[in-house]
């Protein structure tokens, strides 16, 4: 598929580069040129007249777990861990494959209206996962999710080399639920894989005061601190959450390179707290954005989140210029990519992924065009994105789906499979 996106204006989020106006040229999924007008002779499958709207890297999702959107406004106003082990886990019991696929799914549906173009899924039965991205042609990269309640590191282990040449759509990182619901001998023997393949680590981490103060009776130690201690970041990786973080903690992350993904949204409804971005930022700390879960969210739109982020540090801080709104898109952006190792979706330049989204700028929130990034962060809404394209294919355009299935099947799937764990 060859398409030419012309008259735009374009955001390539690389370092020190301004908007400017001029097209993108996409082919068999990469970008191969992006600049000033510049048509070349040759057959064309689209001409797309941009009409001076923008065209930026796709939003990176870099934390959720999209199939529970069966649990969405299901178990809602409860703390955190009456919410998890009281109406989560016994929910998720009762899900099958094909719950998985079709919730999945679900999820990818709204990620596409919300200009996300990957996200990372931290979830079970990835076999139904992976091919419901793969089915639909939007990119996930899995992350492991072993805990004492299912998996094995031998499992882990299986799915890490299998989903990593499953599909140029699929790739899959090394990772655990967390501290608190994973004895040590699996965090021991994680930290060991690991190692073995030099690959990063991921996990929730520090997401409440509780869960900080249990390690810290257990082991003496801060989560962070802990698992530091018996090798689990040696080749990097990242915690979801990180909301209640020592010094300690701070220059571990800063040391071993650690992603910090922050969920803004999630940890605002299930109290939690807030996390220190501002000081991560002042350090140099590698972040990104998640939604986390529908269950926990309940709603999966990177504008809310990105708002969220600089105006909660703004409040908690009392300090108005606390995290600046372009800082906030490039965590969306480039940090969210960097932090699932898609460093080939990072920014739009040539031999990059074709990755893209067009935000509608004729639309009264987008204008004045005073600043059109900080328009993005403070202003904008799913109402303003009128393209997302994944690998090269516009999956959303206009309002409407090309994802090989009708929305109103996935809608009915997604209702049945609740409905049915309801009455087992």
């Amino acid at each position: 598929m060859k398409i030419r996106i012309f008259n735009a204006r374009i955001l390539t989020m690389a370092e020190n580069q301004d908007i400017f106006l001029g097209e993108l040229q996409v082919e068999d999924g990469k970008i191969i040129y992006v600049g000033e007008e510049k048509k070349t002779d040759g057959f064309w499958d689209r001409e797309i007249d941009a009409k001076q709207n923008l065209l930026l890297p796709g939003f990176k999702n870099a934390h959720t777990h999209s199939a529970m959107t069966f649990l969405r406004s299901y178990a809602d106003d409860l703390p955190l861990q009456e919410w998890l082990y009281n109406q989560v886990f016994p929910m998720e019991a009762k899900l099958t494959p094909d719950d998985v696929y079709w919730c999945a799914m679900l999820a990818n549906l709204e990620y596409l209206t919300s200009g996300i173009t990957a996200n990372f899924d931290m979830y079970m039965k990835n076999e139904s996962n992976a091919k419901a991205s793969v089915d639909m042609g939007f990119r996930t990269v899995l992350c492991g999710s072993i805990n004492n309640f299912g998996g094995t590191v031998e499992g882990i282990e299986q799915e890490y080399l299998h989903f990593n040449a499953y599909n140029p759509l699929i790739s899959y990182q090394l990772g655990f639920h967390a501290e608190y619901t994973t004895k040590r001998e699996t965090l021991e023997a994680m930290a060991a894989l690991g190692q073995k393949y030099k690959a990063p680590m991921y996990t929730h981490n520090s997401e409440t005061a509780d869960e900080v103060a249990g390690c810290v009776e257990r082991y003496g130690k801060t989560p962070t601190v802990f698992l530091d201690a018996i090798g689990m970041f040696e080749y990097g990786g990242g915690g979801f959450h990180c909301v209640h973080m020592t010094q300690e903690d701070l220059d571990i992350c800063k040391e071993k390179g650690l992603w910090v993904v922050t969920n803004p949204s999630s940890n605002v409804k299930l109290a939690s707290g807030i996390a220190p971005i501002q000081k991560m930022l002042s350090m140099g700390i590698g972040l990104a954005i998640g939604t986390d879960g529908p269950a926990s969210n309940n709603c999966l739109d990177m504008f809310r989140e990105m708002f969220l982020v600089t105006a909660l540090q703004k409040v908690s801080l009392k300090d108005a210029s606390a995290v600046d709104a372009l800082d906030v898109l490039r965590m969306a952006c480039v940090g969210g990519a960097r932090a699932m190792g898609l460093s080939d979706c990072d920014t739009l330049e040539e031999g990059k992924n074709a990755d893209v989204i067009m935000i509608d700028l004729q639309q009264p929130n987008m204008q004045p065009l005073n600043n059109i990034a900080k328009n993005i962060v403070y202003s904008g809404s799913k109402q303003n994105v009128k393209m997302t394209m994944v690998d090269g294919k516009i999956l959303y355009e206009d309002g409407v789906f090309h994802v090989g299935v009708a929305p109103e099947e996935i809608y009915a799937k997604a209702n049945e499979s609740i409905n049915r764990m309801k009455n087992v």
